[in-house]
């Protein structure tokens, strides 16, 4: 079980939550041992990071004169520079996965390839067009702050309550070797996450939090049928869908 971590242990798992969930360029840091199950709690202070990446994106290209259009094209850049596109691998592989793949064996079998099929593209290729349609509908750059840490704060608010009540599918691979996470972990996970979705008012909040509990136990139920369980590749396509979902309640709230 992990325990609620100190203060250091925070310091820690923030850390270790900026080197895993991004690309930036961190120094080199002493975990002492630290899980990321155990230091899954803080992946919305990664997303915070990212999204305030993509908002200046989007702050630069409109203080340049660009269309709403091309300035939210530049936030999606920034975002996915930061991230190395990790949760886009994920919901891509996911998509190919379920999507091609006729028994359990065989759709975890997909889900390793490295090639890119068609579910995947297309499953790419809609998100994008999902989050940059709802990023350059935003009257300017401080909407597009406010939804984007909403976004990504909460999508990865869900992620360790993911890996906590669903088994790894398979024995070996990234969410098996994460380790445990504990409800403590999952909890603050969740809240803080929760605390997030303020930015988008507390109709705003409220609506995106309806829609990412439904999407939760929606996609659970989806992976527990596909594959017995999770897999990282699971876990990063929830992100994408939670996300999409909060950006989703952001263009109602924030218009």
């Amino acid at each position: 079980m992990n325990a609620i971590p100190s203060p250091r242990q925070a310091l820690d798992d923030i850390a270790l939550c900026l080197v895993f969930f991004t690309r930036l360029p961190l120094p080199v840091f002493d975990f002492r041992g630290r899980s990321l199950a155990a230091a899954i709690w803080a992946a919305p202070v990664a997303g915070l990071v990212v999204a305030v990446i993509g908002a200046f994106g989007y702050a630069v290209g409109s203080w340049l004169g660009l269309a709403d259009g091309p300035a939210a094209a530049l936030a999606l850049a920034a975002i996915m520079i930061a991230t190395g596109c990790l949760h886009e691998d994920g919901l891509s592989d996911v998509a190919d996965g379920f999507g091609g793949g006729k028994t359990r064996d065989r759709k975890l079998e997909i889900m390793r390839d490295s090639r890119i099929g068609a579910y995947g593209a297309c499953a790419l290729g809609l998100s994008l067009l999902v989050r940059w349609s709802v990023l350059s509908e935003f009257a300017g750059p401080a909407h597009v702050l406010f939804a984007l840490i909403a976004a990504h704060a909460a999508s990865r608010g869900l992620l360790g309550a993911f890996m906590h009540i669903l088994p790894p599918a398979r024995g070996d691979g990234l969410s098996a070797g994460a380790g445990t996470v504990s409800t403590e972990t999952a909890g603050i996970g969740i809240a803080l996450g929760a605390f997030a979705l303020l930015m988008l008012g507390s109709g705003g909040a409220f609506v995106a939090l309806i829609l990412l509990g439904l999407l939760f136990f929606a996609f659970r139920a989806l992976c527990r049928n596909q594959i017995g369980g999770q897999t990282g590749d699971t876990v990063g396509a929830l992100q994408q869908l939670g996300e999409i979902a909060v950006l989703l309640a952001a263009s109602v709230s924030l218009s």
